[in-house]
Formats: structure tokens, C-alpha cells, sequence
């Protein structure tokens, strides 16, 4: 019917079709300067907020990472938007564009959900760091060395050579022992003997094996402790004897192999005797 209208008016007043022809042009022209206008600042104000964002990751010092991760999620963010707003500027209804960004973006994330949640997760490992690459940890079952700490998983080498890739939401999520945060570590062991062992000598030879050894620490290193050997429990078949002694963690290993030696073979020497059920 519009063109119908239009159509008569430019026969029987071509004037008025041209002037009205000219007016119309002239705003949709205005209305595309003016939506050129707001996507040329847009993108310079994107662009603007990235470098700020950048400087911000460079003062905090922030994983390249997440920083890269944060500076293209917003980057992508604001775009569409400056998109929407431009094509609303030139009178064109944004309502439908809207509704289908908004219906393909949750499609997409019903889609990657288990992706978004290690997205999720490994920001928050790379911002609170609960652990770096070369830390010892423990978590969803699995021991060993950080090896790489991705946007999505963390790579970590188990002490048999294994390579195990872990999902950063489930690991974000559960409990992780890391074993490297401090630099002392306690060895807790335990040593079963016979009744009958007199247990003032036992604990006297334990102590001595203790401070003989030099990776041994005492009171004098901060966060440390004095060695310490006592009676634990008096069980059907056997006594026991709880071991304590700090270490650092890089020895700790070392420390506890040579000290189960130490004990397994020097204890019999002096005549004490493992129990036996």
C-alpha cells in the first residue's frame, strides 16, 4: 500500500515524491553518519579499555593467561554490543537480534558447559593461586609435579613418569594438598616393637638415630621443632611408638627412606625387636 502511495504521488506531484525522496534520504544518511560515528568511538573506546586492562595485568603482575583470557572475553563483549546499538541507530528493531544473540549464546553454553566450567575453574586457580608449575600436590586422586597450569586443565607428572591432565573445574572444586606451599615439612611415622622392649631405651635410640641425622631440624629453625619420640598406643600384639621430625620439604623424602633404614636395622642391634602378630 506504501508504494502504491507512493507511486500515485509521483505521478500526479512529482515535487512533493521528490522532496519527500530527499528528506528520507537525508535521514538515513544522517542516521548512518551517526551510526558510523558510534562505532568508530566504540572501537576506539574498546580498544582504549583493552590497553588499560593490559596495564592493569602488567601492575598486578597477573598470569598471561587469564589476563589474555579477560582481555578477549571483554573485548568480544563490548563489540557485539557497539554492534547491537549501531544497527538500533539506524532505526533498524534490535528486540529480534537480541533475543537470538541471547538464544545462541545459552545454545553455546548448554553445549560447553563442562568447557565453561573449566574456564570458570581455571581463573580462579591462575587469580588465587593455589599452587604454581613445580609444586608437589595431591588432588582428584592423582600425585606428582605441576607441570603447566592451562586456561582449561592442569598438566601434572606423577613420580612414575605419567603424564595426568586434570579438568580445572573439578579441581578448582575439591581439596588439593600442596605439599611445596612451605618449606618445612613433618615426617610422622609410626615403629611397632614387642612387648617386653623397655621403652625409655627405644625411645632413647630413636631420638639418637633423629639428631644424628643432619637433615634433621630443631627449635632453632624457624617453623621447626624439636625431634619427638613417645609410647603411642599398647595394642593386642604389639607396642607403638609415634616418630616425629621436621624437615625441609625438599628432603623429605630422602629423610624418611634412610630413617625406616636407620631404624629397621640399628634397633635389632640393640637388642630391641620388631613385633610380629
Amino acid at each position: 500500500a506504501g508504494a502504491r502511495m507512493m507511486i500515485e504521488t509521483a505521478k500526479t506531484a512529482p515535487e512533493t515524491f521528490w522532496q519527500e525522496v530527499g528528506k528520507a534520504a537525508l535521514t538515513f544518511g544522517v542516521k548512518v553518519l551517526a551510526a558510523l560515528l558510534i562505532f568508530i568511538v566504540g572501537i576506539l573506546l574498546i580498544r582504549w579499555i583493552q590497553r588499560l586492562l593490559k596495564k592493569a595485568f602488567e601492575h598486578r603482575k597477573t598470569e598471561q593467561t587469564i589476563a589474555s583470557f579477560v582481555s578477549s572475553f571483554v573485548s568480544i563483549s563490548l563489540t557485539v554490543l557497539l554492534v547491537v546499538i549501531s544497527v538500533g541507530t539506524l532505526g533498524i528493531n534490535t528486540t529480534s537480534l537480541a533475543a537470538l544473540l541471547a538464544a545462541g549464546g545459552m545454545a553455546i553454553g548448554m553445549a560447553l558447559s563442562g568447557t565453561v566450567q573449566n574456564f570458570a575453574g581455571g581463573i580462579m586457580i591462575l587469580a588465587f593461586k593455589p599452587f604454581k608449575v613445580g609444586d608437589w600436590i595431591s588432588a582428584q586422586g592423582y600425585s606428582g609435579t605441576v607441570t603447566a597450569v592451562n586456561i582449561t586443565n592442569t598438566r601434572i607428572r606423577t613420580i612414575d613418569l605419567r603424564e595426568v591432565v586434570l579438568p580445572n573445574g573439578a579441581l578448582s572444586n575439591g581439596t588439593i594438598d600442596n605439599y611445596s606451599t612451605l618449606i618445612i615439612r613433618r615426617i610422622d611415622t609410626t615403629v611397632s616393637v614387642a612387648y617386653g622392649t623397655n621403652a625409655q631405651q627405644c625411645i632413647d635410640l630413636i631420638t639418637k638415630i633423629l639428631k644424628s641425622d643432619k637433615r634433621i631440624l630443631d627449635s632453632t629453625t624457624e617453623g621447626a621443632g624439636e625431634p619427638f619420640v613417645a609410647l603411642k598406643t599398647l595394642n593386642s600384639s604389639d607396642i607403638s611408638f609415634v616418630v616425629r621430625a621436621y624437615v625441609r620439604t625438599d628432603d623429605f623424602w630422602d629423610t624418611l627412606f634412610d630413617l625406616n633404614k636407620r631404624i629397621y636395622t640399628e634397633l635389632p642391634q640393640n637388642g630391641i625387636q620388631f613385633a610380629y602378630p
